[in-house]
């Protein structure tokens, strides 16, 4: 009886120690922080990159300020000649200041009296495109989910490692673009979900599953292939832009640098390149939403009573109602201008779609604000389109109802709630 006790003892032991391992490895599975970049936030106002300055000042804070303003007259430059297809004497420093909304710094060099710098400058929509003519809407693509793929060494990664290729489309400034893009960047379980051997599963139920999950209509595959020469030597990337559920393809192009450093730069030109093919796939109708991602629940013909619908008349026969109308004679005028004291059927209410605008201090924040968005009891899906850590990020809702509704649904889950056009603002009390 001891031998038996004491070997039942040991067993729980070793199962003790095999499940606490197991649950180690699932987490670290599951675990994403470390495995991708969150993207920045994207606005619709216009973007100038690659803004070149060299100039000289009294001292450094001097120099850089003359070189952000010598930016932004170079920008204005570039951005009418975009749009208008034609040179502009500039605009004074006085309205160049009122509508620029940001000065994004690519690389910069400060010394005692110069600053040599590369700068990306930001329009603000409204202000510059009441100038340029262009007004301050566009057209754009339905959110399309991103799957970066990066091929190095012969295998292919996505979220399994922080890859260059992935931290390229993290940085990608996507607000001036035809392109609605939803950036995942493998956090939780999406490093377990959206894998390389994904872009060839053509399911469209399970694709429908990860597209709703993000918020998504369709998914674009944008694919870069490295080849280096040697280490720290030239390096070759084959950059392909393929879309759909599919994995169809539509235009492919090379791009080479001379040393391994230069790849970031690279790459944010590859994706730049991808963006206008993208663009242009999008205008000639070629990206456009595969309809068979639209899956409609079937339904099974023996479960219906087929006795109690009248094929004739195309109307469902309710019991008893038979006799009632016979008794009534045939008067159907008459009949019909009197009141009815039935409750008609209410048809359930269609899901809409909620941009949901929240803090998100950290990326804890975002886990948290998307799960408690999720719990309200008729949202289908909650996902984060635009995220801005320390900021204000955005969760793309799908709700059973509409926007009135999901406004009240959240305060009564504790949420402060303001309504705005198309979108609501939340915070907890206190914040």
């Amino acid at each position: 009886m001891s031998f038996l006790t004491d070997f039942r003892i040991k067993i729980a032991a070793i199962l003790a120690v095999v499940t606490v391992l197991a649950g180690t490895v699932v987490y670290a599975q599951l675990e994403g922080i470390e495995r991708g970049v969150a993207p920045l936030a994207s606005t619709g106002d216009f973007e100038v990159m690659g803004v070149q300055v060299d100039v000289h000042g009294d001292d450094a804070f001097d120099a850089r300020k003359k070189g952000w303003e010598e930016a932004q007259r170079k920008a204005w430059k570039m951005l009418y000649k975009r749009t208008q297809g034609g040179e502009t004497s500039g605009l004074p420093d006085n309205t160049l200041n009122t509508i620029v909304s940001a000065i994004i710094v690519e690389e910069e060099q400060i010394g005692p009296k110069r600053y040599i710098a590369t700068l990306g400058v930001m329009f603000d929509r409204a202000r510059a495109g009441s100038i340029l003519g262009v007004g301050g809407r566009r057209l754009r693509s339905p959110p399309l989910l991103v799957l970066p793929i990066m091929w190095s060494g012969g295998s292919p990664q996505v979220f399994e490692n922080r890859t260059e290729w992935q931290k390229a489309w993290a940085r990608f400034q996507s607000g001036d673009s035809a392109i609605d893009y939803v950036r995942p960047y493998g956090s939780d379980s999406e490093s377990l979900v959206l894998t390389a051997g994904q872009a060839n599963r053509p399911n469209r139920r399970w694709w429908r599953n990860i597209l709703d999950q993000f918020g998504a209509a369709d998914v674009i595959i944008p694919i870069v292939r490295l080849n280096y020469q040697y280490p720290g030597g030239p390096v070759k990337a084959r950059f392909s832009a393929r879309y759909g559920p599919d994995n169809r393809f539509i235009e492919s192009f090379t791009l080479k640098v001379s040393k391994s450093e230069d790849i970031p730069k690279m790459l944010d030109q590859g994706i730049a390149r991808l963006d206008n093919i993208y663009a242009s796939a999008l205008s000639r109708g070629i990206l456009k939403t595969d309809k068979s991602l639209i899956i409609e629940d079937p339904f099974n013909l023996d479960e219906l009573n087929l006795d109690d619908f009248d094929l004739d008349s195309g109307a469902t026969a309710l019991e008893g109602e038979g006799e009632d109308n016979s008794a009534a004679g045939t008067d159907d005028n008459d009949a019909s201008d009197e009141p009815s004291s039935e409750t008609p059927a209410v048809a359930p209410a269609a899901p809409t779609v909620i941009s949901l605008q929240f803090d998100t201090p950290d990326v804890g924040a975002v886990g948290r604000g998307e799960a408690s968005v999720r719990s309200v009891p008729g949202v289908s899906s909650a996902s984060t389109s635009s995220l801005a850590l320390g900021g204000v990020s955005v969760m793309r809702v799908t709700y059973n109802g509409d926007i009135s509704g999901l406004a009240q649904a959240l305060r009564s889950q504790g949420w402060q709630v303001q309504q705005g056009a198309g979108a609501l603002r939340i915070s907890r009390p206190g914040q």
